[in-house]
């Protein structure tokens, strides 16, 4: 399975560019999954229903169960990012990760003019390309963040290799 981060500032559009390329790439056959990391603790129940006591007396994992979906719940080891890949089940063709800039994997750096910040890191080997709503001089392809079908084939072409 292909993984690929998808990263920048708080408000560069992270999560709508996520949301566009979903179903982009879907349409080309592949089973994507998301992964949304954030530095805040994250719960699925509130405080005092019964998944959230199972929790606090110590299950783990904890499955919960509905009638459309169900939520697996584990105790984060934050630096087991291959742990966290396995669990991904039935495994899919593409992982896009929101986020976890500190994992080893290739990453799309997405860049917003209006936050009138620099790019958030220096274009390297791990990142393949910026999507951007204003063209850069880069070192690696500038791709249009308004462009998310464009986006999507770059990202197929990478898959692809």
């Amino acid at each position: 399975m292909k993984t690929l981060a998808i990263i920048g500032y708080s408000g560069s559009g992270k999560t709508t560019l996520l949301c566009a390329l979903i179903p982009w790439l879907r349409k080309a056959g592949l089973r994507v999954a998301a992964i949304k990391a954030t530095h805040h603790d994250v719960r699925w129940d509130e405080p005092g229903k019964d998944s959230w006591r199972l929790q606090e007396a110590g299950a783990e994992p904890l499955l919960l169960v509905g009638p459309q979906r169900w939520y697996l719940n584990r105790v984060a080891d934050p630096g087991n990012w291959a742990a966290m890949l396995a669990s991904l089940q039935p495994e899919p063709d593409l992982v896009l990760s929101e986020g976890n800039q500190d994992w080893p994997i290739p990453r799309l750096l997405v860049h917003r003019a209006a936050l009138e910040k620099g790019l958030r890191w220096d274009p390297g080997d791990d990142v393949l390309a910026v999507a951007s709503d204003t063209p850069l001089d880069t070192s690696v392809p500038c791709l249009d963040l308004n462009d998310p079908a464009a986006i999507a084939q770059f990202i197929l072409h990478w898959y692809g290799e």
